[in-house]
């Protein structure tokens, strides 16, 4: 790269801060609206000045995030074109370290320890002290002789140096901003009294934390035993006790020893099941985790600007009572805000009866009325069943299919497509919320034009879609889609895509089609 190269990309940090400081002084009202600052924790639950709700609302604004994502995106092209490649190899090798220290960081409740003790911190004892006080009375105490105060502060320095906390003094730390988003707003006594309530009525940015850093984290480390069954040797936990290749069928011992066990996923192979991820995740043992998913996915509407699907479809456009079907909706994180938005759409929520069960009470009594009055319903579906007509006889003005076709390879996802078509009136609208990624190179759907110093996804702003791309490839074997896939996967199914819509520089997108 030239220093030419190199310049372009600082002219373009330099360019995105001068647009982010003309937005913040035009929203600017009583007072200058200054841009909030790292080292101060902003927690959603708390009492804020106007002023400071402002700021932190100007988050969800699309030209703040656009011009957000063009200093990240520079930011990381810079970083990889000037750092040591043995250090950025490093970086990237070893991420894990940190993904297992943020994991760490939300289930022994650190943050919401932090936020109580202030923005003078904590002493690394007394963080280590509560964190024992604070674990469930029927789980095993922590070893003294594995979690030790030394061991924690080291954990608790590698988060500081990656700028998700802050250490005010040897040993000392506190929340900053990016640690106070992971805040659930509970207080000790709370988190002391009901452990497993420690995700109700939250943003689900925590239990996405604790799925990813859990379930996630520990499937993806074994993709490449996936691809390339020769590297699965017995220095691995599940092979030890003959997990890898030990066929579980009624096979005899002979055909065991040579049909080794065809793993669909990443995840079959790191948790040893056949079972898809689902049902696993329904199993007894896992129902924790079960409850921690279908919070983690209200947690996903982060990657929206706030209340995105309220901008992704015409709803004021729909006739009184018309009804929303939510497919594979979980709690109904997203057509929630739908319901409340708009009370002339009434919505039926569609899952797994497991989920079904826990829907309501997973939302306690903030939304009973809507759920009383029969605005908004459960109701128990398979995906890949015939679609059960309503109780009204009309085909639903929309289905909504949202984080659910990403959980499925081509042929399942055109299986559920193909239902909701034969399902579908006239004047049904399919309406999917998913990503949808741009290639890294000049394509129709590039975010930057050609003379741009940029990559035209926007490179490093946009790496957390193509992360959880591959993560779905190994929860699912599943994938998030291009424009492209996307277009041709609905035409063969018999819906025909007439809208995209998305904020400039969002992977994220609501796509409309309509039956063919």
């Amino acid at each position: 790269m030239s220093f030419a190269a190199l310049r372009a990309l600082h002219a373009s940090i330099g360019s995105a801060i001068d647009d982010l400081e003309r937005i913040y002084k035009d929203r600017s009202q009583s007072e200058p609206l200054d841009f909030p600052r790292l080292d101060e924790p902003y927690y959603a639950t708390a009492s804020h000045t106007p002023t400071e709700e402002l700021a932190h609302s100007l988050n969800d604004d699309p030209a703040v995030s656009l011009a957000s994502k063009k200093i990240v995106a520079a930011c990381g092209h810079l970083a990889a074109s000037v750092n040591k490649p043995w250090y950025g190899l490093m970086e990237a090798i070893q991420a894990g370290q940190l993904s297992a220290a943020l994991r760490f960081l939300e289930a022994a409740h650190i943050v919401e320890i932090l936020r109580e003790a202030g923005p003078q911190g904590l002493h690394v004892k007394d963080i280590h002290r509560s964190v024992i006080e604070l674990r469930p009375k029927t789980a095993p105490a922590p070893d003294p002789e594995t979690f030790t105060v030394a061991r924690l502060g080291h954990v608790l320095r590698l988060l500081a140096t990656s700028h998700w906390l802050k250490e005010v003094g040897p040993d000392v730390f506190a929340n900053n901003r990016r640690s106070s988003y992971i805040d659930t707003g509970k207080s000790l006594e709370q988190l002391r009294v009901q452990p497993d309530k420690k995700y109700l009525d939250t943003d689900g940015v925590a239990a996405f934390v604790g799925l990813t850093g859990d379930e996630a984290f520990k499937f993806m480390a074994y993709m490449t035993e996936w691809f390339l069954p020769d590297t699965r040797t017995g220095s691995l936990v599940l092979d030890a006790k003959g997990g890898f290749d030990s066929a579980k069928s009624g096979t005899s011992d002979a055909a065991k020893e040579s049909a080794p066990v065809k793993y669909v996923c990443p995840f079959n192979l790191a948790f040893d099941t056949q079972l898809n991820f689902f049902p696993w995740l329904e199993l007894p043992e896992n129902r924790g985790r079960l409850e921690r998913f279908g919070h983690a996915m209200t947690g996903t509407r982060q990657w929206e600007t706030k209340e995105g699907i309220l901008f992704g479809f015409p709803w004021s456009e729909l006739p009184p009572d018309s009804v929303l079907v939510d497919v594979g909706g979980g709690i109904g994180s997203t057509s929630l805000t739908v319901a409340v938005a708009h009370p002339h759409v009434n919505v039926v929520v569609e899952d797994r009866p497991q989920v079904v069960d826990l829907a309501p009470s997973s939302w306690g009594p903030k939304y009973a009325s809507l759920f009383e009055s029969g605005r908004m319903t459960f109701r128990v579906r398979d995906l890949f069943e015939s679609w059960k007509p309503l109780a009204s006889g009309k085909a639903p003005d929309v289905f909504l299919i949202r984080l659910v076709l990403h959980d499925w390879m081509d042929p399942d996802s055109l299986n559920i497509l193909r239902i909701l078509r034969s399902a579908a009136g006239p004047n049904t609208k399919l309406l999917i919320g998913d990503m949808l990624l741009p290639f890294a190179c000049d394509s129709e759907d590039a975010f930057v034009k050609e003379d741009s110093p940029l990559l035209p996804n926007l490179g490093f702003a946009n790496i957390h879609g193509y992360l959880i791309d591959i993560m779905m490839m190994g929860m699912f074997g599943a994938k998030e889609r291009t424009v492209a896939e996307m277009t041709e996967l609905t035409r063969a199914a018999g819906w025909k895509i007439t809208d995209i819509r998305r904020s400039p520089g969002s992977l994220w997108a609501y796509t409309t089609a309509v039956p063919v």
